[in-house]
């Protein structure tokens, strides 16, 4: 195959055949296309785009590039969640083992850190002997005997899609509607699902800055996935300020265990958009596989599983089966910062949280060491914010409008003078933002 014509043709804006895409990503797998051809390639689909069909083989080939996951005949449904990425996106971390508790199984195969986003893998490798890179017999294995695992694809699992997502990160091609489409489904498709409930984001740090793009990414997912045969949804959700009150990769772990403790009494969880989009995901997994006839009966079953405990004891079963030391992972709770140097961002005046831009924390995150510039970038786990203000509360003058963790005093003082330009402090309190502005359900 001449894949130089391959990209002329594609750069020209004319489609390619499923043939042709099965043998170059065959190819390109068995590393017989160099990475700046498939570079330019992906620059090709990224301006000129692919329809339905070109999307549904790309997709297909990158599932088939390697083993899929097959898993014994079991009464629990097979389900997972998926995100399109988010600052302070933890979701993933308390879901998995809400779900498990539910009586789904949930193979949750996950990625790393891409442009200023967080990776899910790269927040569990904060944990104390946690492993991420499992064989695929110890997956099916957890998945049974736990009824949760998040981990990465194996070396054999999806092959194509894991050199085509480091490429995009460091290329500029990762806010591409097929090239995400058929990066999440290829790896979701090979985990033989029941039912996925999808996170598309939208706003200032979302790769769809717009609504209207997360829409037709939402319904594109959940067209060719309902055509391969798995019950999938998207829910639609906001991405201007960060989720949560966190944001780097240790802390947001943190965080995730502060969702999963049992409420009692008048104790206030951490931060309730956190814990709403947990609640939002499970619901509609149960509706998705009907275990709940109606989205408020699905709601009352997810919360009163989270607020028994049941979770958090299920986090630490999950944990210790993928190799963590839960002695020294609590013991590092326990601490409040790991960081050398922590930095505090005061209020300048009194007022309300109007804006906190997630695209400006998530770049700060980025450059403190959370995230990755390149794709030999080294991670800095210890390193971001925490104890954030959220757009409508209340501050006095002097109030931390956020804390930076970071690795020099140098450091922690230009990421504290960055952050003074994501805050906005008006004296009206403004108007709620619903964080799910629609679900699809349907192309």
């Amino acid at each position: 195959m001449n894949f130089l014509s391959l990209i002329e043709s594609k750069r020209e804006g004319n489609p390619l055949a499923p043939k042709q895409i099965e043998s170059f990503i065959h190819d390109f797998t068995a590393g017989r296309i160099p990475d700046y051809q498939m570079a330019a390639m992906l620059m090709a689909i990224y301006f000129g785009g692919l329809n339905p069909q070109e999307t549904r083989a790309l997709t297909l080939a990158m599932r088939d590039s390697g083993d899929t996951l097959k898993f014994p005949k079991d009464k629990r449904p097979l389900v997972d969640k998926h995100s399109t990425g988010g600052v302070g996106d933890k979701v993933s971390l308390p879901l998995a083992p809400l779900l498990a508790c539910l009586g789904f199984r949930v193979p949750m195969i996950s990625g790393r850190s891409l442009g200023i986003t967080g990776g899910t893998l790269d927040k569990l490798d904060s944990i104390p002997g946690f492993k991420t890179l499992l064989p695929t017999e110890t997956i099916i294995e957890n998945v049974q005997k736990v009824g949760c695992v998040i981990c990465g694809q194996t070396e054999r699992m999806v092959p194509a899609d894991k050199k085509l997502y480091a490429l995009r990160d460091v290329t500029g091609t990762v806010p591409s509607i097929p090239l995400i489409v058929s990066s999440i489904l290829s790896k979701k498709l090979a985990e033989n699902l029941d039912a996925l409930v999808l996170d598309v984001k939208f706003g200032a740090a979302a790769f769809m800055r717009t609504k209207a793009d997360a829409r037709k990414l939402a319904r594109a997912m959940v067209s060719l996935g309902r055509e391969c045969g798995v019950n999938m949804r998207a829910l639609l959700t906001e991405m201007t300020s960060p989720l949560g009150r966190t944001a780097g990769n240790w802390l947001e772990v943190k965080e995730a265990v502060e969702c999963l403790n049992r409420r009692t009494g008048r104790t206030p969880v951490v931060c309730n958009d956190l814990r709403e989009l947990v609640l939002e995901c499970a619901a509609h997994l149960l509706l998705q596989t009907r275990k709940a006839k109606t989205l408020d009966a699905a709601k009352r079953m997810a919360t009163e599983c989270l607020d028994s405990g049941a979770p958090r004891a299920k986090w630490d079963e999950m944990i210790v089966a993928q190799g963590a030391n839960l002695k020294a992972f609590n013991e590092k709770l326990s601490l409040d910062h790991l960081a050398p140097v922590v930095v505090e961002l005061k209020s300048p005046r009194k007022g309300f949280v109007s804006q906190c831009d997630a695209r400006i924390v998530g770049e700060v995150v980025r450059d403190l060491g959370g995230g990755r510039l390149t794709k030999e970038s080294v991670i800095h786990y210890e390193v971001g914010i925490d104890r954030l203000r959220k757009p409508g509360e209340a501050v006095d003058r002097g109030s931390v409008l956020v804390r930076i963790h970071a690795t020099t005093e140098e450091q922690g003082a230009k990421a504290c003078e960055t952050l003074r330009s994501a805050f906005e402090i008006s004296t009206g309190k403004p108007r709620p933002s619903k964080l799910i502005s629609e679900i699809i359900a349907k192309a």
